[in-house]
């Protein structure tokens, strides 16, 4: 395994949180290398087109968490197993994908040289892989925007108070998102990501249009959908800034500190916002997702037919595995 794969690994990781659609009752799904990986209620099946043009996937049933622990069937507290559950998927879909990647690379080099047996990825290449990404992300969009906030706040006294100090902490926050998510948009590995994303949404779109889903009609489509992860990100930044408004901390490592403790809070109040928006498009509230459909315009772009073929190919099988198991989609 070379350190560019570890590299596109990581950056593929990153992206988890915006490819990411979860949500127990309807179909979802992710993009992932080469592929997607959609979901129904009870099974999930991820479809990876390889460099010979064939397309081989993993599927496999799983269970709601909310039936597993009930404690996850309540407002808020279903958000944070729901997410919780479709992160763990979302790294199984990707690592799957990585895998597949890897025997591609396997192949090309044996064009050249002895072939040798093709490896999957090391457990501690995704151990490690999990751990840094994680870390990346409290240092990038926790420490970073409190640090440079609470700088400015002692050069600016304007900004000494809880509420301007918070805002312009959330304003950091959503500044680095978006360049952070531009810059790695010009990579071309990660456009092709996003091309399989787009692929996603528009079968998803045409499977709850009841109508066949067949590659010219979910091409019909647009690629925002707003149970998207991208939207949820942003949900999460907007909610985070109003949580931590009402915080009582005036050190930096407690204010830092309990921005850590209150992810699961902040994850399970935007997710009932977007799960209510999602529901009701045209109330009030869903107007609070619409900056997250704008942002689908970098994270989603429109794919060819031979990826939204790979889109279907996982539907459809993760719908098969559903109905053997006595599964019943809901289209909500």
């Amino acid at each position: 395994m070379t350190f560019p794969t570890l590299v596109r690994l990581f950056a593929h990781t990153q992206m988890l949180p915006i490819l990411e659609s979860g949500e127990e009752t309807l179909v979802g799904g992710q993009a992932v290398m080469e592929g997607v990986m959609m979901r129904a209620p009870h099974s999930y099946c991820v479809a990876v087109r390889k460099a010979d043009g064939s397309i081989v996937r993993d599927e496999a049933p799983i269970p709601r968490m909310s039936e597993k622990y009930p404690i996850f069937k309540y407002p808020v507290f279903r958000g944070v197993g729901t997410l919780a559950q479709a992160m763990g998927l979302g790294m199984r879909a990707l690592k799957f994908s990585a895998d597949a990647a890897l025997q591609d690379e396997n192949a090309k080099q044996a064009v050249q040289a002895p072939a040798k047996e093709a490896k999957p990825l090391p457990q501690w290449a995704m151990i490690a892989n999990v751990a840094l990404s994680i870390g990346f992300f409290l240092f990038l969009y926790k420490f970073v925007p409190l640090y440079l906030a609470t700088s400015l706040s002692k050069h600016y006294p304007v900004l000494e108070g809880r509420i301007a100090l918070n805002a312009v902490d959330g304003g950091i926050r959503i500044g680095i998102f978006l360049v952070f998510l531009y810059a790695i948009s010009r990579a071309k590995d990660i456009r092709r990501v996003f091309e399989y994303h787009g692929a996603e949404h528009k079968v998803v779109f045409n499977f709850e249009s009841g109508q066949p889903v067949t590659v010219d009609n979910a091409q019909k489509f647009v690629t925002f959908h707003p149970r998207c992860g991208t939207s949820f990100l942003l949900v999460v930044m907007v909610i985070s800034m109003l949580v931590y408004m009402l915080i009582p901390f005036d050190g930096f490592m407690a204010k830092f500190l309990s921005r850590i403790a209150l992810l699961p809070l902040i994850t399970g109040l935007s997710y009932e916002l977007i799960r209510f928006a999602a529901k009701r498009r045209g109330s009030f509230l869903a107007l609070l997702t619409a900056p997250g459909l704008w942002l689908q315009r970098i994270t989603t772009k429109p794919p060819s037919n031979d990826q939204t073929e790979v889109a279907i190919h996982a539907l459809e099988n993760a719908m098969s595995l559903e109905t053997r198991q006595g599964g019943e989609l809901v289209i909500a």
